[in-house]
């Protein structure tokens, strides 16, 4: 959920924290906040669209280092958005803050940006080590405290919520732990992670042993994600606090007062009313009755993860919102085979999509995957058009069934747009109930005409690149602008070079050629470039990011579908700076031949990926056929055109990048 100013206020106070020998231990791991604070922490490039070789080689060294030190860990991850609406409005702020971010990266500044698939490589190397992972139907943070409560252990996380909820082992910031600095105990000479544990006995002792049941107020008061009442303006404009004379502008003033002055009571229902004595007559009932329902966010059960993560036992605590999923929905949801979005598509019908590096100018590089997503919609969507048909409901109704609203970019905004689901013939014995059952050759077509190829685009390569293949020669015929040449060359070579990296690294048979690892090694020069040194090219990440959306999306969909194609490990699969690179030595006359020339391994894959992806393009799709020359006439008058036109491009450009402030939701 998250409390405003928080999380800074308590890491300013060392009395909150002990010292934390972390060695021969279990602990709660946030999944969320775990793969954010490693990307953004650990000197990736993140203006090229995503390094997910490099990424996933620090998951790795991360839970290497907790094996190590004899430390279990138990990885929580969030479902999908919130059912409830409560935090909507946050959802969206947020949105328009990944998009300036993502376009101030583009533009050469520092922005974060998490890559579309970090979170799918992240799942992946989870799966990968058998670490116990399960995935939420909603937001984590309250059932990771149910089960940290339930079995005593630490969580590690950087939400501020763990800072309320009463948990006797504390909660550990990712700031203050330093994974890869193991050390060794002198007395026992065990290896130990050093890590600093936040304990809430610690605070209420600070404040003159203050009631642990007042901190859900202090945060519903303060504001958290999920509430922001107006009426707590008034009321601090009339409460002093001692030392505290600046509250409007200083957060940090604002909490240590606040939490002095809720000391004072002995319970919340007594300080509750104090509250309210300070409102307008007119606010009371309503606020004590909002403080008091929004109190309940903070309490604390009996957790199902524990059975699941004990016994196997899948989620059964359904949201009643959620009661309409078909149990092998609920169970491939627990188990993260289906990602987030598939909730919110089917329980939302409401999704946000995550903005990338590319040129803001442009349409976002999401709309090259639109007719994926719309044939997804339509087979998640289609068991409530059928339900609202026999119950015999309106038209309105029923087209909103059919519709899905979605929130991408435009310019540098962020901008509603309702999506219209689409059913194709091929998937009319395909509903989302008995997919299980459905024969995997169906399956598969649905998959491979969604991406307009056959089935020998499949076959031509080996199957866990099959994927990637359909999904690159989809990515040519529907990208605006249209990739050229050069483009599809460095999308091979990155994918031919992730192979390479892939066999010289497991036991496959092939990693004993040497020819395939000199040819790697050769390769991995144009990937170890600094990342200063490589700015980006706004127009080619572009290109890059619609093949990434488009493998997002129709990775979703063959999840789905239960997966008639094999899925691929992404972290071989796009290396954002390599591919820039490849780009760029394309682009100054070296040819796929030239570099691959030392292995006949990744010269035949490369031919075998190349012959696949354009084998049912047209002769001319890259080099089209020259129309007839115009005159010079002709020509002034054509360029004076384009010259008004660009003009007026630009101005209008200008005006909605930075004129647009506030969300546009027309």
């Amino acid at each position: 959920m998250g409390i405003h100013g928080l999380w800074s206020y308590v890491a300013s106070n060392s009395e909150f924290f002990s010292d934390l020998k972390l060695s021969r231990m279990k602990i709660i791991i946030d999944g969320n906040s775990l793969y954010h604070r490693l990307y953004f922490t650990s000197g990736i490039n993140q203006q090229h669209g995503g390094e997910y070789d490099a990424f996933a080689d620090i998951v790795h060294r991360f839970f290497d280092a907790l094996f190590v030190c004899n430390v279990k860990p138990y990885v929580v991850l969030d479902g999908g958005c919130d059912y409830t609406n409560k935090k909507f409005e946050t959802l969206k702020q947020r949105a328009q803050e990944r998009i300036r971010a993502a376009h101030c990266s583009s533009m050469g500044s520092h922005g974060c940006v998490l890559p579309l698939l970090a979170r799918e490589v992240f799942i992946q190397v989870l799966s990968r080590l058998q670490i116990p992972f399960v995935q939420c139907l909603s937001e984590a943070d309250w059932e990771i405290a149910c089960l940290a409560s339930q079995w005593a252990y630490p969580v590690l996380t950087m939400d501020s919520d763990f800072c309320i909820f009463n948990l006797s082992a504390g909660f550990c910031p990712l700031v203050n732990f330093d994974w890869n600095r193991i050390k060794k105990c002198k007395q026992t000479s065990q290896l130990y992670i050093p890590a600093k544990c936040f304990l809430l006995d610690k605070l209420c002792r600070y404040f003159d042993k203050l009631n642990k049941d007042l901190l859900p107020l202090f945060a519903v008061m303060i504001g958290n994600d999920y509430i922001n009442i107006n009426a707590m303006d008034t009321f601090f404009s009339r409460v002093t606090f001692p030392g505290s004379s600046n509250l409007k502008r200083d957060t940090h003033a604002r909490i240590h007062g606040l939490l002095h002055w809720l000391s004072t009571f002995g319970n919340p229902k007594e300080a509750i009313e104090k509250v309210v004595e300070c409102l307008h007559e007119r606010d009371r009932d309503a606020v004590r009755e909002c403080l008091c329902s929004s109190m309940k966010e903070y309490k604390l059960s009996a957790s199902q993860l524990a059975d699941y993560f004990t016994s196997g036992v899948s989620l059964s605590s359904v949201p009643r919102v959620m009661d309409v999923l078909p149990p092998w929905v609920v169970k491939a949801l627990g188990k993260a085979e289906l990602a987030p979005y598939i909730i919110d598509v089917l329980v939302l019908q409401r999704v946000f999509l995550i903005p990338q590096v590319e040129n803001s100018r442009l349409s976002s590089s999401h709309m090259c995957s639109l007719p994926i997503r719309q044939v997804l919609y339509g087979l998640l969507l289609r068991a409530k058009r059928q339900s609202s048909t026999a119950s015999g409901e309106g038209v309105a109704i029923k087209d909103k069934i059919h519709q899905v609203e979605e929130f991408s970019r435009q310019d540098v905004a962020l901008k509603k747009s309702l999506i219209q689901a689409v059913v194709p013939a091929s998937t009319e014995s395909v509903l989302l109930e008995n997919i299980v059952t459905v024969p995997a050759s169906v399956c598969r077509q649905v998959l491979l005409e969604t991406l307009g190829v056959t089935s020998s685009v499949a076959k031509a390569v080996p199957s866990h690149l099959s994927l990637a293949a359909s999904v690159t020669s989809y990515w040519l015929t529907h990208s605006n602008p249209k990739p050229s040449l050069l483009h599809l060359q460095a999308v091979l070579l990155g994918i031919v070079y992730g192979e390479l990296c892939r066999i010289t690294k497991t036991a496959d048979p092939a990693a004993s050629h040497e020819d395939v690892k000199t040819t790697c090694w050769a390769l991995q020069k144009l990937h170890r470039i600094p990342r200063w040194s490589l700015n980006v090219d706004v127009d080619v990440a572009h290109i890059f990011s619609q093949w990434q959306t488009s493998l997002q999306m129709s990775f979703y969909l063959n999840q789905v579908l239960r997966c008639p194609l094999q899925e691929p490990e992404i972290q071989w699969l796009y290396s954002g700076t390599f591919m820039h690179q490849m780009f760029r030595q394309l682009n100054s006359k070296a040819t796929p031949e030239s570099l691959l020339s030392g292995s006949a391994l990744a010269s035949g894959l490369y031919e075998n990926l190349l012959t696949a992806v354009t084998s049912e393009l047209p002769l001319d799709f890259f080099h089209p056929k020259k129309r007839g020359k115009k005159s010079a006439a002709q020509k002034k008058d054509s360029k004076s055109k384009m010259s008004k036109n660009e003009s007026k491009k630009s101005l209008q450009n200008t005006d909605n990048r930075f004129a647009l402030l506030s969300l546009d939701e027309d």
